[in-house]
């Protein structure tokens, strides 16, 4: 066990979740498996196309517990063939009159494209209420922080002053946004696959459409009313979605990392006593879970990008590309709700330091600048404002004055304003409409979540 790290006994809670390896492990893949064929064998039998006896013997007999796993293994390599041998491990437990008619008329492709179907309905569901749990977290911040002032940073340099509240309600808008993605998103990724052969469902004559319908209906997907072997945009599209939301959970565990530095310190990561930060200094925190969301989000891009790849296929069927999304599908679908379920105990929890984020601000020498250059801007104009003011700046860095000594002493500067205004401008801590843009965030997704409901699936 283990040779993969997904998998591994020590770090595997990193890169899974129990509840996301109930659908991706073996047997309760197979198990979903076993579901599909006895749906398939239902519809079949409702349409005559296979005895009503078989079918049923089949849904009562085709359990995963019935089956020698170790036996379809090995009839696997044997044919070279991706599902004969788990026909040849059915045929064994099932009675004479159904052993004939388990997998009647489908491909491999119908089984396993109908499994991600299902299984792209289970990760999506999870993902939505993961999603929508760190929506409420972040939404808590925003109001509790909504007139914190922090100072802004553009291109890793202080800026002019915003709120911890803007940002916190920038990541529920965005995280709102994947909610969205990941509700409307459902009808297009949640259809069945029965095709047969080269998509024109000729095994089953006329009845092959109706057939279908009554597949999609019985497994609770949709029926894609034509055959899609080589058309993969469905599954892209979902492993994008993921890859947008761990890229979320990689943006906030970038800024709380950076944020959490010693010489910043205005957030940290929420701690446990038995926690280690590290082995060598004691004295360090490390933002251990911060830093995973990046790497996880890095990760899943790429897998995404796998499946990208994918979609551009050889007619009728191409497992260059599909077979390959066997394994990049479950890794992003993996990786996506650890950094989920990683990112929601971070968010609970996380450290706001308001002191540190006004001391850091106050300690800034460009505080004021944004708000002069919009005072000078009218009586100046604004190109020639900004070059006047970046000569003083320029020469208050050469000769070591702050920006308000250097300001001073620009005659032009202070009489165009005039002393007063002068002063007021540079004295203190204006955060612009960070406030209105913060209620706004909130009452937007509150009404959005009071028409959701209790429903988190």
């Amino acid at each position: 066990m283990g040779a993969r790290l997904t998998d591994s006994a020590l770090y595997g809670h990193l890169w899974g979740t129990d509840e996301l390896r109930s659908l991706f492990d073996e047997a309760p893949r197979i198990g979903s498996w076993l579901r599909i064929l006895g749906a398939l064998a239902d519809a079949q039998a409702e349409l005559g196309i296979v005895p009503r006896a078989a079918a049923d013997a089949i849904a009562a007999e085709a359990k995963v517990e019935a089956l020698d796993l170790a036996f379809v293994a090995a009839e696997t390599r044997r044919t070279g063939h991706s599902t004969l041998g788990l026909i040849h491990g059915l045929q064994r437990v099932l009675p004479e009159e159904a052993s004939e008619w388990v997998y009647f008329g489908a491909t491999v492709q119908d089984l396993t494209d109908t499994w991600t179907a299902l299984t792209m309905k289970a990760v999506g569901s999870i993902a939505y209420r993961d999603v929508r749990a760190l929506e409420a977290s972040a939404l808590d911040l925003a109001r509790r922080y909504r007139d914190t002032p922090m100072a802004g940073r553009t291109h890793g340099q202080t800026g002019s002053a915003i709120t911890f509240g803007l940002k916190a309600a920038g990541w529920a808008d965005e995280l709102r946004r994947h909610i969205d993605r990941l509700r409307e998103g459902e009808s297009r990724w949640a259809v069945a696959q029965l095709a047969g052969a080269t998509g024109n469902l000729a095994f089953y004559g006329d009845a092959g459409p109706e057939l279908r319908r009554r597949f999609c209906a019985k497994l609770g997907l949709g029926d894609p009313a034509i055959s899609w072997t080589t058309s993969r945009d469905r599954l892209a599209e979902f492993t994008h979605v993921l890859a947008m939301v761990s890229a979320t959970m990689g943006r906030i565990g970038s800024e709380v990392l950076e944020l959490q530095r010693a010489e910043i310190a205005e957030l940290r990561e929420p701690a446990t006593e038995e926690g280690v930060g590290s082995i060598t200094m004691p004295h360090k925190r490390n933002p251990e879970v911060s830093e995973h969301l990046v790497t996880l989000s890095r990760l899943v891009r790429a897998s995404a990008g796998v499946i990208l790849e994918g979609m551009i296929q050889e007619h009728e069927r191409d497992g260059r590309g599909w077979k390959a999304e066997w394994v990049a599908f479950p890794e992003a679908c993996l990786l996506t709700g650890t950094a989920l379920a990683l990112a929601r105990p971070l968010l609970e929890g996380l450290e706001v330091d308001e002191v540190a984020m006004r001391r850091n601000l106050e300690a800034s020498d460009g505080l004021g600048s944004e708000r002069l250059l919009a005072a000078l801007a009218p009586v100046m104009g604004k190109h020639r404002a900004q070059a006047r003011l970046q000569e003083v700046l320029a020469r208050a860095r050469s000769s070591g004055e702050s920006l308000q000594e250097a300001i001073h002493g620009a005659d032009d500067l202070r009489d165009a304003l005039g002393e007063g205004t002068f002063s007021e401008l540079l004295g203190g801590i204006d955060t612009g409409s960070a406030g209105a843009m913060v209620d706004a965030v909130l009452a937007r997704a509150e009404e959005a979540r009071a028409a959701e409901g209790d429903d988190q699936s």
